[in-house]
């Protein structure tokens, strides 16, 4: 697995999954809803701590930068 993921992107990832934890466990998400962007939310800090996000090998994104 090739890296593929720069710093502010992996930021913005785990930022995002924080924001859905919260209000979920707030109640401000419930249901099929919520359990769905705390799926995306796992997904995203997943992506985030390997560096590497399938999506973006098959769109031919690489927002790393190169040494």
């Amino acid at each position: 697995m090739k890296q593929n993921m720069g710093t502010a992107d992996r930021l913005i990832r785990v930022i995002i999954a924080a924001i859905i934890a919260i209000m979920y466990i707030n109640g401000y998400l419930s249901g099929t809803l919520g359990i769905v962007l705390m799926v995306v939310a796992v997904i995203f800090v997943l992506t985030a701590v390997v560096k590497y996000c399938p999506l973006y090998t098959l769109l031919g994104i690489n927002t790393r930068k190169k040494k």
